[in-house]
C-alpha cells in the first residue's frame, strides 16, 4: 500500500489516541485548521499537514508536505528556538497499522513543538487583562531586532503598488462571493478607498517598497509568547511572497488584531517602543492604511469560513467576525484620508 493509500481519516484516527505518543500523554487535544491537523499532548505539539492545494500553496504529495516541513522548522528557528524541536515520521509498519518513529515505509510528516503556557501566549493574556507595559516593550524590542537582522528584500515601487492593488481586489471579490447579506455599498467603499490610497500616495508606497525584509508573515497575539525572552511561533512558511512584508505593516497587523480583541492601547504601545528603538515613526496615514488593507484580508478570510457549512453557531460566529473586520477596515480607511 503506498502513502497515497492510507486515508487522512485513517491518520488523524491514529494520531488521536494517547498510547501513539512515546511520552504516553494523559490526553490528546486536536484541533482542525484549513490546512493542518494539530494535537496537543501534554507537553508537546504534533502538526499534520493535509493533502490539499490552493492559489497560494501546494500540499498535494508527501514530498511537498515534508519540504514544508521542513521550511516550517528552518523559519520558525530563528524567532522560537527552542520550541521547534524537529521532524517525526508517521509510518505503515509491516503488519499493515500505523506508527509514530517506527521503521516502516512512511505515509507522513509532523512537526514536533514543545508545547507553550497557554496562559502566557498573548490572546488568553488580553482575555485575562495582565498584559503590562514591560511586556509589550519586550516583545517589540525582540520583534525590532529582528527586523533589523533581516536582510533586505526591496520590491520596485510599482511592483509593489500593483501587489497591493492585486490583493484589494481579491479580497473585495471573495467577500462579494460570500453572498451573506454583506453590506455591498460598504464593501465598495472600502476597495475604491484603499485604492484610491495606493495611486494618490505612490511616493509613500514607493518607499516602503525598499524596506521590505522575509518578516513573520502571520503575527498576531496568538503566535506571541509572553515568555522571557518572548517567543514568536507559527511564522508562515508556505509561501515566501506572503511574508515579504514592511516591518510596519506586520506590526499594524498586530496592532489591528489586539485592537479587535479589545486592547487598542497595545498597539500604541507598539509603535512607541518601535520608534524609540529604531528611530522611524512611521506617518499615520500609512499605519492606518496597512490597517485598513489588513482588516479587508481578515474580513475575507472569516468570509471564506462561511462556505464550509458548519453548524449555525459556527456560521454566525463567522459572519460576526467578517462585519467587525469590516467596521475596523472602514474606520482605518476614514484616518488615511483617503
Amino acid at each position: 500500500m503506498t502513502s497515497q493509500a492510507v486515508a487522512i481519516a485513517a491518520k488523524v484516527s491514529f494520531l488521536r489516541q494517547p498510547a501513539v505518543y512515546a511520552e504516553r500523554p494523559s490526553r490528546v487535544e486536536v484541533v482542525e485548521t484549513h490546512m493542518s491537523w494539530v494535537f496537543l499532548t501534554d507537553r508537546y505539539v504534533y502538526k499534520l499537514r493535509k493533502p490539499v492545494r490552493t492559489d497560494y500553496l501546494d500540499f498535494s504529495s508527501l514530498a511537498r508536505r515534508r519540504a514544508d516541513c521542513e521550511e516550517e522548522l528552518r523559519l520558525n528557528r530563528r524567532l522560537a528556538p527552542e520550541v521547534y524541536l524537529g521532524l517525526v515520521a508517521l509510518t505503515r509498519e509491516a503488519g499493515g497499522g500505523l506508527a509514530l518513529a517506527g521503521r516502516g515505509e512512511v505515509v507522513e510528516w509532523l512537526v514536533k513543538m514543545r508545547r507553550l503556557p497557554r496562559d502566557r501566549m498573548l490572546d488568553a493574556c488580553i482575555a485575562q487583562g495582565t498584559v503590562t507595559p514591560a511586556e509589550v516593550d519586550s516583545f517589540t524590542g525582540a520583534l525590532v531586532a529582528f527586523y533589523q537582522q533581516s536582510e533586505p528584500q526591496p520590491m520596485s515601487g510599482e511592483a509593489y503598488r500593483q501587489r497591493w492593488r492585486r490583493d484589494v481586489q481579491t479580497n473585495h471579490r471573495v467577500l462579494l462571493a460570500a453572498d451573506r447579506g454583506l453590506p455591498v455599498a460598504q464593501l465598495e467603499r472600502l476597495r475604491d478607498g484603499l485604492l484610491g490610497f495606493i495611486d494618490t500616495r505612490a511616493a509613500l508606497l514607493a518607499d516602503r517598497a525598499g524596506r521590505l525584509i522575509e518578516a513573520h508573515g502571520d503575527l498576531r497575539p496568538e503566535h506571541v509568547c509572553l515568555s522571557e525572552p518572548p517567543v514568536f511561533i507559527d511564522r508562515l512558511e508556505f509561501n515566501r511572497a506572503l511574508r515579504l512584508l514592511d516591518p510596519v505593516e506586520e506590526l499594524a497587523f498586530l496592532a489591528l488584531e489586539c485592537e479587535h480583541a479589545g486592547a487598542a492601547w497595545i498597539g500604541e504601545r507598539v509603535f512607541d517602543t518601535y520608534q524609540a528603538l529604531s528611530g522611524e515613526r512611521p506617518v499615520a496615514e500609512l499605519v492606518a492604511f496597512y490597517k485598513a488593507g489588513r482588516a479587508q484580508l481578515r474580513a475575507r478570510l472569516s468570509a471564506s469560513h462561511l462556505s464550509d457549512h458548519p453548524p449555525r453557531v459556527s456560521i454566525q460566529k463567522w459572519l460576526r467576525k467578517t462585519r467587525d473586520y469590516l467596521e475596523l477596515a472602514q474606520r482605518y480607511l476614514a484616518e488615511t484620508g483617503a
